[in-house]
């Protein structure tokens, strides 16, 4: 089984968990973890199945994301495929799955792409490494949605649990 393992992250937090997965896969798998933003030097025909991760900024995923999707959607409609989405949002129990997630939800109905699996994982909450405006504004949101406001630290809320759970998801699945 050849596997590519796209990427979208802003912080790296979203490659952290992709890397993650890609230790649960089969290891007889030849795997490619690969940037989204260089996505363009490898060939997904090449692949048996694509597993694609993007995070959350401002409520978005980026822009390159959809172009990807849009452009490949018939191959990606081939193969195995599989997505997750990283966001803050997802640490909150009534919105941490595909089916509650307003952020899934749009997405999935946008490119009208249905992944073969589908996952959700809440992300990380770097206040370190944010500019002094994304501190502010992000500090703002966390305050209006009960999160930590406290910018002298850094907050994960990954639940790596799950991330393994959808691993292992993933290679259950078979193409007939």
């Amino acid at each position: 089984m050849k596997t590519l393992i796209i990427f979208s992250t802003v912080d790296n937090h979203t490659k952290k968990i992709s890397d993650y997965i890609s230790r649960f896969l089969d290891s007889k798998d030849d795997i490619d973890l690969v940037d989204l933003e260089v996505i363009n030097k490898y060939n997904i025909n090449d692949y048996n199945r694509i597993i694609i991760g993007a995070s959350i900024r401002y409520g978005k995923f980026r822009k390159s994301l959809y172009e990807f999707i849009s452009k490949n959607k018939i191959h990606l409609d081939k193969k195995i495929s599989c997505f997750f989405g990283v966001n803050l949002v997802a640490r909150k129990k009534e919105k941490n799955t595909p089916e509650t997630n307003p952020y899934i939800i749009k997405f999935l109905k946008k490119t009208k792409w249905q992944p073969n699996l589908v996952g959700v994982f809440a992300g990380s909450l770097e206040y370190s490494k944010y500019k002094i405006s994304d501190k502010f504004i992000i500090k703002f949101i966390m305050w209006i949605t009960n999160g930590p406001t406290d910018t002298s630290k850094n907050y994960e809320f990954t639940d790596w649990d799950d991330v393994k759970n959808f691993s292992k998801k993933i290679c259950e699945i078979n193409l007939s």
